[in-house]
C-alpha cells in the first residue's frame, strides 16, 4: 500500500481521505484541462494562422495533428519515466516543456517552427496526462472517492475539447490567433507554486526494465502512417507515399509482436482479451476520432463558408459545450435509469445522430440547424466520455486498472489526431476532387485568397470552393456517422451483464496492495 505522512483526523472526510487531497485533484485536473484545451483551441484559429502564415495543405494538418500523435505515441512511455525519477517531478518537468514551447508556438514566424513547437508541446503533455492519473490513484486509497477523482479527471478531460473553441474563439475576437497558446502559461504558473504543497511525489523503487525497443517501434509505426494518410489526401499517392505507409504498417505489427514477448511491455496486450475493455477503448478511440475531425471542420465552416467572424463563430459551439458538460457530470443518473449498456449505446447513438445532422448544413442553411445537432452530438459526447474511464477500470481486475487507464488515455489522444487526419483528409480528397476545373488551391482558405486576388472575377471561384468544401464536409460527417453506427452494434453485443464474471460493486473494492511509495516529504504544508 502506497504510505502518505499521517495528518490530522480533523482534515479528513468521512471515507478517510485528506481533503488537501481533494484540493490536490484541482490541482491536477488543470494540465488536464490544458492539454485537451489544446487539442480543440486551434479549430478556430486556423483560418487566422493561414492568413498569417500561409501553410500548406500537409503543414495545416501537421499544425493540427503533430501535437496528439506525439502525445499518443509517448503517454505510456513518459508514464515509465515517471516510476523512475518521480511522477510529480515529471510532471511539473513536463509543465515547463508545455509553457516554453507554447510561447514559442504563439510567437512562430513561419509554419515549420509552429509545427516543430506544437511537436514540442506533444512531449511535454505526453508527460502531464499519465502523471495526472498515476497520482490521483495513488491519492485516493479509498475506491468510491478514487472513483470520483477519476470521474472530475475524466470530466476536465471532456470538458476542455469542448470549451477549447469557445475560449478560443473569444480571445481571437480581441487579439492575435498567439494568443491561443499564451493562455497556458498563467495556468501552468498556478501548476508550479500548489503542485508542491498539495500533491505528493510518487516513485517505484523496483522498476521492470524499460521497454526502449517498444518506444522506438510505436513511434516508427505511428508517425508514417499518419504522415502517408495526409500526404495521399492532400497531395495525391505515388510510389513513394505507399511505401510510408507500409513501413509504417509493417513497424506497427513488429511493435505488437514485440509486446507479446517483452517481459515489461509499454501495451499490456492481455488487457484486450475482455470484451468489455476493447469495447470501452474502442468507444474512446472512435468516439474522439469523430468530435475531433467534425469540430475542425465545421469550425472552417462557420468562419470560411458562412463568413461569421470569430466570436460569433466561437458562441455558436457554446450549446455543444454546455451539453458535454451537464451530460458528462449527469451521466450516473443515465445509467442508474436505463442500465449501463443501453445509456453507452443510446449515448453513442445520440452521437451519431448529431454528426449526421450536419449534412443538412449548406452555404445558406439556418444557423439553428447546426446548433440543434451539435447539442445533440454533445449529450451523446458528454455521457460516453464519462463512462468510459469507468467500464474500463471496472472491466478489468483492480491491480490492472491503472495500465488500464493509461491505455484508455491513449485511445483518447490517438483518436482526436486520427480524427482531424483521416476525416481532414476525406474533407479535402473531396474538395479537391470536386474543384470541375477551377483552380483550386491546397486548401479553402488558399482558395478564398485566390479569389480575392482576382477581384470581381473571383467570386465565382469562391462559390465553387465553397460548395465543395461543403461536399467534403458531409463526405467526413457520414463517414464518422457509419464508424459511430457500427461501434453501436458492437457495443449492443459485447457489452452485455456478465454476473458469472463479475458480480461484486465496483465501488466497493479495496486498492490491492503496491510497491510505490511516497516522498513522506512531499505532502508538508
Amino acid at each position: 500500500m502506497s504510505v502518505l505522512t499521517p495528518s490530522s483526523d480533523r482534515h479528513r472526510n468521512p471515507s478517510g481521505t485528506d481533503r488537501r487531497m481533494w484540493w490536490g485533484l484541482a490541482v491536477l485536473t488543470l494540465p488536464v484541462l490544458l492539454v485537451s484545451m489544446d487539442f480543440s483551441v486551434l479549430y478556430l484559429a486556423i483560418p487566422a494562422i493561414t492568413d498569417a502564415l500561409a501553410p500548406t495543405a500537409a503543414q495545416q494538418l501537421w499544425i493540427l495533428d503533430i501535437y496528439g500523435f506525439l502525445i499518443a505515441g509517448l503517454l505510456i512511455t513518459m508514464g515509465n519515466v515517471g516510476d523512475r525519477i518521480g511522477r510529480r517531478r515529471v510532471l511539473l518537468i513536463g509543465a515547463g516543456m508545455f509553457g516554453v514551447a507554447s510561447v514559442v508556438a504563439a510567437f512562430a514566424p513561419n509554419a515549420a517552427v509552429l509545427i516543430a513547437a506544437r511537436a514540442l508541446m506533444g512531449v511535454g503533455g505526453a508527460t502531464l496526462m499519465p502523471s495526472s492519473l498515476s497520482l490521483i490513484a495513488n491519492m485516493f486509497p479509498d475506491a468510491r472517492d478514487r472513483a470520483k477523482a477519476i470521474g472530475v479527471w475524466t470530466a476536465a478531460f471532456a470538458g476542455g475539447s469542448a470549451i477549447g473553441p469557445v475560449v478560443g474563439g473569444v480571445l481571437l475576437h480581441h487579439f492575435w490567433w498567439g494568443v491561443v497558446f499564451l493562455i497556458n502559461v498563467p495556468v501552468l504558473a498556478v501548476l508550479f507554486v500548489a503542485a508542491p504543497r498539495l500533491v505528493p511525489e510518487y516513485r517505484a523503487p523496483v522498476v521492470a526494465r524499460f521497454d526502449v525497443v517498444g518506444v522506438v517501434l510505436s513511434l516508427l509505426g505511428i508517425l508514417p502512417l499518419v504522415y502517408a494518410v495526409k500526404t495521399m489526401a492532400a497531395e495525391g499517392t505515388d510510389g513513394g507515399v505507399v511505401a510510408i505507409g507500409l513501413f509504417g504498417v509493417t513497424m506497427l505489427v513488429a511493435f505488437l509482436a514485440h509486446q507479446r514477448r517483452a517481459p515489461a511491455p509499454l501495451l499490456d496486450l492481455a488487457l484486450f482479451r475482455n470484451p468489455q475493455f476493447s469495447a470501452a477503448v474502442s468507444v474512446a478511440l472512435v468516439g474522439m476520432m469523430a468530435l475531433g475531425g467534425m469540430s475542425y471542420l465545421t469550425g472552417v465552416y462557420l468562419q470560411s463558408v458562412r463568413g461569421f467572424d470569430v466570436l460569433t463563430a466561437a458562441l455558436a459551439g457554446l450549446p455543444m459545450a454546455v451539453a458535454v458538460a451537464v451530460f458528462s457530470i449527469g451521466a450516473s443518473r443515465v445509467v442508474a435509469a436505463f442500465g449501463l449498456r443501453t445509456a453507452f449505446v443510446g449515448a453513442v447513438l445520440f452521437a451519431a445522430l448529431g454528426n449526421l445532422g450536419l449534412v443538412a448544413l449548406s452555404l445558406s442553411s439556418p444557423l439553428g440547424v447546426y446548433l440543434l445537432f451539435t447539442s445533440i452530438a454533445g449529450i451523446g459526447y458528454g455521457i460516453v466520455f464519462s463512462l468510459v474511464s469507468d467500464v474500463v477500470v471496472g472491466s478489468v481486475p483492480v491491480e490492472r486498472s491503472g495500465a488500464a487507464s493509461g491505455i484508455s488515455e491513449t485511445s483518447f489522444e490517438l483518436g482526436t489526431a486520427m480524427g482531424l487526419a483521416l476525416l481532414g483528409s476525406l474533407a479535402t480528397l473531396v474538395f479537391r476532387e470536386r474543384s470541375d476545373g477551377w483552380s483550386f488551391g491546397d486548401t479553402l482558405g488558399d482558395t478564398l485568397h485566390r479569389a480575392t486576388e482576382m477581384g470581381t472575377g473571383g467570386t465565382e471561384l469562391a462559390d465553387a470552393a465553397r460548395v465543395a468544401f461543403v461536399d467534403g464536409m458531409h463526405a467526413a460527417s457520414l463517414a464518422s456517422v457509419i464508424a459511430l453506427g457500427v461501434l453501436a452494434v458492437v457495443l449492443t453485443v459485447v457489452m452485455r451483464t456478465r454476473t458469472a464474471s463479475r458480480t461484486e460493486d465496483p465501488t466497493s473494492r479495496t486498492a490491492a496492495p503496491d510497491t510505490e511509495v511516497a516522498d513522506v516529504d512531499a505532502v508538508r504544508p
